[in-house]
Parts: structure tokens; C-alpha cells; sequence
């Protein structure tokens, strides 16, 4: 409405100044305006576009159904299409797994293998295992002049359980071994009637019973403990308690882990070597282990230091010791080549168990203490050539105080025991520094035939022995694994084990027994195995160990079976 009163209102000025344009020659006078009616202004409706707008086509086209018919004309015709499928991917055949399996094998020297393996579910998160195994022997071996026999019987039963939370296990294990102290010192004349008078048979019992747990949202990661019992003939006991707790915490990024250690051993041999006098043997161990783990990229450093209580309790020492426990490796060239390197230390316990399994020949006389090891230094490198070729070498220094070294027992007259006649072997202790380099390789030939390589060599500097006793100065083995065929497969491993260096006990014309150091000669072993299945349940295998019939001495005057061949059946089933 003000816009047309302003339009109004400049269509009157205009009028008034047209006016006053074309009156310029006359003279101008006053003059009175009257309005006689008000100026009432109104609104017209604005013009909209309709939503829906009319056509207004003058034209209107009316459209006209089409109307077709087929023509059909039949063709002859022999062509056939096929419908099309997509390219299988071919998939090798899942192998089933069975819960159980039997082994039994018979071979040369009366050899007898059993193996029986039962896992039984209890539940969806309760497992009970039963593993039990036999391996014996009734001898043979070739100019050997006492009993030879062995046998080596385990049982093992064990129950784990698992949740989203946790998981344990606990375990029960029965063991019973019997070897001959059969290796009397060769270049003697033995009447049978002392023959008949040595009984070499050696009984071991070992019982063992233990447990672990794993948290898995905890700073407590696991949780071991175990106590073995070990006992002979010749009333020898020992027990042993180990338990191993593991920390691990997340700071700033950062994994701290400590680990808690205990192992206690305490035992009594009936008598010494030279004596009647009993051997008793008391050794406790105490440690924590904390560590910095660091992860950066590629690189990944442990730092880290154990400190361990010593205590001799039968001799009333102690001791307390610090040892180094850092390592480092890093990705130079990602899964190609690692170096790495460490320094470690620790506090060893030795027990008669142990020993008796390293070597099954050794006296129950022996003198027990824990191997001191400051430090073992090492540095090396591992990765890849190629993507089936992988390696894995590394050159180290190491000092331990008071290692272990197996030695030949020199015959005694004066207190004749079964063992005493230069057939058994007792424990030396000394401080020995061993240098040493090894080298790996692992190759995947093809898909189905594998193949492994390692060596080390060792040089040894003892500060009180003429010899590091019976510790080799070179070790080798080849491993082959070879897949020939769906039923058809086959193994191998070779072994090469260097000189060692032994004392011996001969007579002398003039001294009577004498004493000299020898040098026990190196060896090869070589064994293969072949196998056929018959179907996912039942396979047949063949084995062969020594294969090159050589009769060599693994510890002194003790030699081994010649060829042995074995062949037996394995079935694989579920209750």
C-alpha cells in the first residue's frame, strides 16, 4: 500500500514540475489544493502458476493398438548348448584327526615298540590324556660279556580344562627304566666265574606329579609347580620341587615382565665310589627375574637381570648372584635378515634324574652341585634366502663354574661294588670356558619333501681337568622329510658326533693298573624310515637305525647294537 501512495505522490510532483516547465514565461502565484477524498489503496491478487496446469493442445493424437502375430518355421538344428559352471578350486582333502592311536613294532635284538595315545573329552572345555610307551631290548651286541638288556616303560595321565578366563592342566607321570653296566674295559682276561659274580642290572622309578595355570586377563600370566620322586636299586632317593610364577604388566606402553623362581633338591646315595660313607645332598634355589621388554618397529630389546639365592644346606653355604638377561634382535631387511644378539646368565640345578638320563651308566655315588653360569654371550643372524630357504647362524662364548662332566670310574678292589670295575662313569665338576658357532639351514625342496641342516663346533678350555670329559668337539645332523606320495612316505636323519676325550684303566707290566687319557672316535649314525597307509586309520612302517653297522662308543668301553631293523603297525581310531 505505500508503494502506490509513493507512486501517486511522484506522478503529482511530476505533473506539477511539467506544468511549471512549460509556465516559465508567466509569472508564478500562490495556489490552494483541495482534497476532496483520501487516497484508499488496494491489493490485487498475484498471478500463480497452477500445480497442476491444463494442456490446451488444439491437436489431440489418440494412439492405435498395434496388432503382430509369429511367424514360426521350425529349423533343424543339433546344436545342444550346455550350461556354464564355474571354474573348482582344487582343495587338498581335510585330514581327518582322531582322538587315539595304537602303535606296535618288532625288530632285531628282540627290539619292541608299543605306544598307546588316548584323549577323551569330558566336556566342550575338560580334556583327560592318557600316553603310555614302551621301548625294550633284550641285547646282543657283539663281544660284549654282561647282560645288555633294557627297557624304558612311561606312563603319563594328565586332565586340562579350558574357559574364556583361563585354562590349567595337571599331570601325572610313572616312569621305569632297567640298563647293564655292561661295558667292562676291553684287553682283560674275565674268568666266567667272576662274570657270574656281577649283577649290572640298574633299575630307575621316577614318579612325577604336577600343575599349571594361565590366566589370560590377569598381570599374572602362568603358574608351574612339580614334584618328581627318583629312586634306583641300590635305595637311592631324591625329590625335587620346582614351581615358576610369571608377572607381566602394561606401563606406558611398555611390557614389564618378572618371573619368580623356586627349586629345591634334596637326596641320599647309600654310599660314595671309593667308600661306605653316605652321600646326602641338600640345594635350594631362590630367584625373581624382572625384564623391560621394548618393541619399536623392527627392533625388539629385553632388558633384564636375574637374581638368584644359592644354598648348599648339607655343607651350610650360601651364595648370592646376579645375572645378565638381555637380548636384542632387529629386522634389517624384514624377514630376510635378523641379527641378534644376547648376554644370559644363570644358576643350574643338577640332579641325579638328569644325569641318569643323559647317561644311564653312571654310578649311584655321585656328588651333587649347581652349575654356576655368569654369562653366555652370543651373536648372530636368521631369516630367509628365498622364500622356501631359511637360516640361522650364531657364534657364542660361555663360562660355567662348576659344570658337570661325565667321567670313566676307575676299578675299585678294595670295596667291589656291581659298578665298580671300570663299567660305570661318576660326575666331575670344573670350570670350563666353551666357544662355540653353529649354523642352520631348513629348506622346502618342494611342497612335499623337506630337508634340515645343522652343525656346531666347539673348542673347550678347562681350568682343572687334563680334559673337558666326554663333551664332543663337533656335532652334525641331516634331517629329511619326503612326502612321495598320497600313501607313500618316507624319513631319514643322520647324525655325526666328533671326538670326545675319556680316561682308561689298563694293565702294566710293571705299575700293574695304569691310567691314560684316550680319545674316543667319532661316529655316524644313520637312520631312515618308510611308511605306507592304507587308509586315514591304518598305515605300516619300516625302520632302520645304524644303518651303516657301525659299531661305535657312545661313552666309553659301551658299545651300541649294530643294524637294527623294525617293522610295525600304527591305527588311528575314536571310541
Amino acid at each position: 500500500m505505500q508503494i502506490l501512495s509513493y507512486k501517486r505522490s511522484l506522478f503529482l510532483i511530476s505533473f506539477l514540475l511539467t506544468s511549471a516547465l512549460f509556465a516559465q514565461d508567466k509569472p508564478l502565484g500562490s495556489e490552494t489544493v483541495i482534497v476532496v477524498k483520501p487516497y484508499t489503496p488496494s491489493v490485487s491478487d498475484a498471478f500463480k502458476i497452477k500445480e497442476t496446469p491444463k494442456l490446451g493442445d488444439s491437436v489431440s493424437l489418440e494412439k492405435k493398438p498395434v496388432k503382430y502375430s509369429i511367424f514360426s518355421v521350425p529349423v533343424a538344428s543339433t546344436f545342444t548348448p550346455s550350461k556354464g559352471q564355474a571354474t573348482k578350486v582344487e582343495r587338498e582333502k581335510r585330514v581327518k584327526l582322531f582322538n587315539n592311536y595304537a602303535t606296535l613294532g618288532f625288530g632285531t635284538y628282540s627290539n619292541i615298540l608299543a605306544e598307546f595315545y588316548s584323549n577323551l573329552e569330558v566336556n566342550r572345555s575338560d580334556n583327560f590324556g592318557i600316553f603310555l610307551t614302551h621301548n625294550s631290548s633284550q641285547g646282543g651286541i657283539e663281544e660284549v660279556l654282561l647282560d645288555d638288556t633294557f627297557y624304558n616303560t612311561e606312563l603319563n595321565l594328565n586332565y586340562n580344562s579350558r574357559n574364556r578366563k583361563s585354562s590349567w592342566k595337571t599331570e601325572l607321570g610313572l616312569q621305569h627304566q632297567l640298563f647293564n653296566w655292561y661295558g667292562l674295559p676291553e684287553g682283560r682276561n674275565y674268568s666266567n666265574e667272576f662274570l657270574n659274580s656281577i649283577d649290572p642290572t640298574q633299575n630307575y622309578y621316577s614318579a612325577l606329579v604336577g600343575g599349571e595355570l594361565e590366566l589370560y586377563d590377569s598381570f599374572l600370566e602362568t603358574a608351574k609347580a612339580n614334584y618328581r620322586y627318583f629312586g634306583d636299586s641300590y635305595n637311592s632317593i631324591e625329590h625335587n620341587f620346582k614351581a615358576d610364577a610369571n608377572f607381566e604388566i602394561n606401563i606406558a606402553d611398555e611390557l614389564i615382565n618378572t618371573v619368580i623362581f623356586a627349586d629345591v633338591l634334596n637326596g641320599n646315595f647309600n654310599r660314595s665310589f671309593n667308600t661306605s660313607e653316605e652321600i646326602n645332598y641338600t640345594q635350594m634355589i631362590f630367584g625373581i627375574t624382572p625384564s623391560l621388554l621394548i618393541l619399536r618397529d623392527d627392533l625388539t630389546l629385553n632388558l633384564g637381570a636375574s637374581f638368584v639365592y644359592g644354598l648348599d644346606a648339607e655343607n651350610s653355604d650360601n651364595n648370592f648372584y646376579i645375572y645378565p638377561q638381555v637380548t636384542a634382535s632387529y629386522r634389517l631387511a624384514g624377514d630376510y635378515f635378523i641379527p641378534y644378539a644376547g648376554l644370559e646368565g644363570g644358576l643350574k640345578q643338577n640332579t641325579y634324574y638328569k644325569f641318569a638320563q643323559e647317561n644311564p651308566y653312571v654310578s649311584p655315588t655321585l656328588n651333587m652341585l649347581p652349575t654356576d653360569k655368569p654369562f653366555d654371550a652370543y651373536l648372530g643372524a636368521k631369516g630367509k634366502l628365498t622364500n622356501s630357504i631359511a637360516y640361522n647362524f650364531r657364534g657364542s662364548y660361555m663360562s660355567e663354574i662348576n659344570k658337570a662332566l661325565f667321567q670313566n670310574n676307575l676299578t675299585n678292589d678294595l670295596n667291589p661294588q656291581d659298578y665298580s670295575y671300570g663299567n660305570s662313569f661318576g660326575v666331575v665338576y670344573d670350570d670350563v670356558k666353551t666357544a662355540s658357532f653353529f649354523g642352520e639351514l631348513n629348506v622346502d625342496v618342494k611342497r612335499n619333501f623337506r630337508l634340515g641342516l645343522n652343525a656346531t663346533v666347539f673348542s673347550y678350555t678347562s681350568e682343572f681337568e687334563e680334559e673337558a670329559w666326554n663333551l664332543p668337539n663337533f656335532k652334525a645332523s641331516i634331517l629329511a622329510d619326503y612326502q612321495i606320495t598320497e600313501k607313500w612316505f618316507a624319513g631319514a636323519n643322520l647324525f655325526f658326533t666328533g671326538e670326545r676325550k675319556d680316561r682308561r684303566q689298563f694293565l702294566s707290566g710293571v705299575d700293574g693298573l695304569s691310567t691314560q687319557t684316550i680319545t674316543l672316535d667319532s661316529f655316524v649314525d644313520l637312520n631312515a624310515n618308510l611308511g605306507y597307509r592304507f587308509n586315514e586309520q591304518l598305515s605300516i612302517f619300516a625302520r632302520g637305525n645304524n644303518l651303516l653297522g657301525e659299531s661305535y662308543q657312545r661313552w666309553s668301553n659301551f658299545p651300541v647294537q649294530g643294524i637294527q631293523v623294525m617293522a610295525g603297525a600304527t591305527y588311528k581310531f575314536d571310541f
